[in-house]
Order: C-alpha cells, then sequence, then structure tokens
C-alpha cells in the first residue's frame, strides 16, 4: 500500500516538474541590443539579405548563385549591406525595411563566374521557309556567404 501511494506521488510530481522544465516560456527581449545578443547567442543563425534586386535566405558557409556581376574579380571579398532579417530556430529580428548597418556584417567571396545551361529557342514561320534556332547560356556569378559577425553592441547603446 504505501509503495503504490509512493509510486503515484513520484508519477504526479515528475509530470509536473517534466512538463514545466519542457515547456518553458521564451524569454522576450526589451531591446534591440539584447535581441541580437539572444539571436548570437543560439546555435545557427541566418540572414535575409538583398543582393542584385532578389531577397535570399542565406546561413554561414552556402553557396549562393546570382546574375553575372561585372566589376567582381575571383577571390573579391563583398560586403552584403541590404539586410533584411537575422534570426536564429528560435528568435527572428525583422528590420524596418533594413536592420542597421551597424549592427550586423556579413561578408561573400566570390568563387567563381560561370554559364548556366543552354537554353535553345527554336523560331518559325508556316509557309516561308523561315526557320531560326538561338542558343544562349546565361552567365553567372557564384558567392560562398562568409560568417555572420555581430559588432560590439553594448558600446554602439551606452
Amino acid at each position: 500500500m504505501i509503495t503504490w501511494q509512493l509510486r503515484s506521488w513520484i508519477s504526479q510530481n515528475f509530470r509536473r516538474f517534466a512538463a514545466s522544465s519542457i515547456h518553458t516560456q521564451p524569454r522576450s527581449p526589451d531591446s534591440t541590443a539584447s535581441a541580437l545578443n539572444i539571436i548570437r547567442s543560439q546555435p545557427s543563425q541566418y540572414v535575409v539579405a538583398s543582393v542584385v534586386g532578389r531577397k535570399y535566405i542565406l546561413t554561414p558557409r552556402d553557396i549562393l548563385t546570382v546574375p553575372h556581376l561585372k566589376d567582381v574579380r575571383v577571390g573579391d571579398v563583398l560586403q552584403l549591406r541590404d539586410i533584411h532579417e537575422i534570426g536564429s530556430r528560435e528568435y527572428t529580428l525583422r528590420g524596418d525595411p533594413l536592420i542597421p548597418r551597424n549592427h550586423i556584417k556579413v561578408e561573400a567571396t566570390v568563387v567563381e563566374h560561370t554559364k548556366g545551361k543552354m537554353e535553345v529557342v527554336f523560331k518559325k514561320k508556316r509557309r516561308k521557309g523561315y526557320q531560326k534556332t538561338i542558343k544562349n547560356k546565361h552567365p553567372y556569378t557564384r558567392l560562398r556567404i562568409g560568417s555572420i559577425q555581430f559588432t560590439n553592441l553594448l558600446s554602439s547603446y551606452h
């Protein structure tokens, strides 16, 4: 009889303890600096950045293929300036419309200039004998995304 009561007491208290430890309430940051510090402490981060007029979700060490960039060479390091959002698995910080440049720094290295697959366009006019084949390969630039670096947040807010 005592063992049954002890077993039921342990199971009830264990359930309460397990539920309270698993379902903890997330921390709500009170400022931009504290939000960025929370995101920095998370194991993996991502950014949403505009590159050549399009938005991309980027993580460190990603390879990004964009339309050809004319004035860059292989090995050049580009600074991504238009960052719309930064986040981790649990937290997200969105800019209005951009996150200020002094809060975050993301670099991309030019890996190669390449061309896409062959695109074939066949044009024809009926009963006229006109036939034309147009072949084209679009040029692309490949970028490797570097690490996401947070600036010294304490000095910018004091």
